[in-house]
């Protein structure tokens, strides 16, 4: 039996795997168990080429059920899970490296929940379930919250009362184990000491200001539903369009969540659907809004992040929309001409890693993120 490291990905309705050396080097195996946590929850996995090794239902809808599953699938191609480590999206102000999970540390990552209240319960459910089926085996956090730790204090303060972000009402930015992986490639780009904006595209998006492959500034701020326009989440609002649905519409707390959360972004200007691929092949006006405000509001942050650099080295795509759509990208980087981004069309189509043309003042390129990937090595120096 092999040893490994199990990076696991929790959401509200998949949860993601990859097994990795006891290193966190080499990607072994990766896997998903889709609708986790339903009677019809789905184990897939695959070797680290992405062939299918395996495909069942799972009989059982317990999330204790389906993790038991996991392991035995890996063991089944003789990899023996040493330790498992979670992506846990908020570690407040406490916590800005990765974790042992003790009773301690658990009991503390409650103290977050009201500020991640739809995705840090999902991950202590997980960790919970794996104590419960093996509490002999360790377990660690990853915070995406971590990576922004080195933001200059400005960069954190909303223009309220001190007191407020004293008691930890404040900019923290998220998606930082996917910017965190970016940063470690760019010495790959002679940008190791570069001014850059990453922009994480997916489903959830934000962008991130680095610099000397640390966070500078961020989109995201308080919550995960702040900054740019998403697949259903608006991004940056007027509070006041807050007060107005409760003091004018009778929505409470639930509503307001539910219409932020849920019908917002691309789904909510659109009408049609949270998914890029559907709104660029459609031909309704409302959908061609959809991804023109989509691309306007990124555009935008990628030149105010470059204010809070103080200027730009480059310009960087990432995660499911921004590496694998070449109209998103083009418009973006056509809307940042005037910043000295020469779009090279052809490099563009073919999902190059520059995107560019060599005689562009900045250059824009397009890397895969690898999360897990960034769990598995953090999790392995803690180790």
């Amino acid at each position: 039996m092999t040893p490994c490291l199990l990076a696991i990905n929790a959401g509200s309705s998949t949860l993601k795997f990859r097994a990795f050396s006891a290193d966190g080097q080499t990607l072994l195996a990766r896997g998903m168990v889709d609708r986790f946590g339903s009677k019809e929850a789905k184990l897939q996995l695959s070797d680290a080429r992405g062939q299918p090794q395996t495909e069942r239902p799972l009989d059982d809808a317990s999330h204790q059920a389906a993790l038991a599953a996991v392991l035995n699938s890996l063991a089944d191609q003789q990899l023996q899970v040493r330790a498992v480590v979670h992506r846990v999206v908020h570690g407040g102000k406490r916590y800005h490296e990765p974790i042992r999970i003790d009773a301690a540390a658990r009991a503390a990552l409650d103290e977050y929940i009201p500020l991640a209240p739809l995705h840090q319960p999902v991950s202590l459910e997980v960790v919970d379930a794996f104590q419960e089926l093996d509490d002999r085996l360790p377990q660690i956090a990853c915070f995406d919250t971590a990576f922004h730790a080195s933001q200059p204090e400005v960069a954190t303060r909303f223009g309220i009362a001190r007191h407020w972000h004293d008691e930890g009402v404040r900019r923290y930015g998220f998606h930082g184990l996917s910017y965190a992986a970016i940063s470690r490639r760019l010495p790959e780009l002679n940008l190791a000491h570069g001014k850059v904006v990453v922009c994480h595209l997916g489903n959830g998006a934000s962008a991130c200001a680095i610099e000397s492959g640390k966070s500078i500034a961020s989109s995201m701020g308080f919550s995960a539903v702040d900054g740019l326009m998403m697949g259903s989440r608006p991004g940056y609002i007027d509070p006041e369009v807050i007060l107005y649905w409760q003091e004018h519409e009778g929505m409470g707390v639930k509503d307001v969540r539910r219409e932020l959360y849920k019908n917002s972004g691309l789904l909510g200007v659109s009408g049609v659907s949270a998914d890029m691929r559907e709104l660029l092949d459609s031909e309704l006006p409302a959908a061609r809004e959809a991804v023109e405000l989509f691309c306007y509001r990124a555009a935008r942050e990628v030149a105010s992040l470059a204010g809070a650099l103080r200027g730009l080295d480059a310009v960087i795509f990432t995660a499911g929309i921004g590496e694998h759509s070449a109209e998103v990208r083009g418009r973006i980087l056509q809307q940042l001409a005037w910043l000295g981004f020469e779009l090279d069309h052809a490099a563009n189509l073919a999902h190059s890693r520059r995107l560019t043309t060599q005689n562009s003042r900045l250059p824009a390129y397009a890397l895969p993120t690898d999360e897990e990937g960034e769990m598995a090595r953090q999790a392995a120096r803690l180790l």
